[in-house]
């Protein structure tokens, strides 16, 4: 697994796409659990992880179910974690499901890469 994290608008998916150019990709924000399952890469991972919070599905299972069908996916997510603590709890859980998820795939990641103003960093390479 890969896993490429930054926040928002710093240029993450375009630093994907140039790294992994023949990957097949599939969006956070639309697609299937069995698409993420059957991807390349995924990008916009912590919209999925909205959803299946938002539809009641336990999403900290995740990081176990795709190391067991896909190891070799490369996940693009947004850090949540940064700025002001949101007032909302939906916001505050979601920003907690993100980071925690995120702390786990890295842990088994291969590589870790962090993008900042579009440039890539490597912070894990195992």
């Amino acid at each position: 697994m890969e896993l490429i994290v930054g926040g928002a608008y710093q240029g993450k998916w375009e630093y994907a796409k140039k790294i992994f150019p023949q990957a097949a990709w599939v969006s956070g924000e639309d697609c299937t659990l069995e698409e993420l399952l059957q991807a390349d890469g995924v990008y916009g991972f912590h919209n999925f992880l909205g959803r299946q919070m938002d539809a009641g599905e336990d999403a900290r299972r995740l990081p176990d179910l795709i190391m067991e069908k896909n190891p070799d996916l490369i996940i693009v997510s947004n850090e949540v974690g940064y700025g002001v603590v949101p007032i909302e709890s939906r916001e505050r859980a979601f920003r907690e499901l993100v980071g925690r998820v995120s702390c786990d795939l890295a842990a088994r990641a291969r590589r870790v890469h962090r993008v900042v103003c579009s440039v890539g960093t490597v912070i894990k390479d195992a």
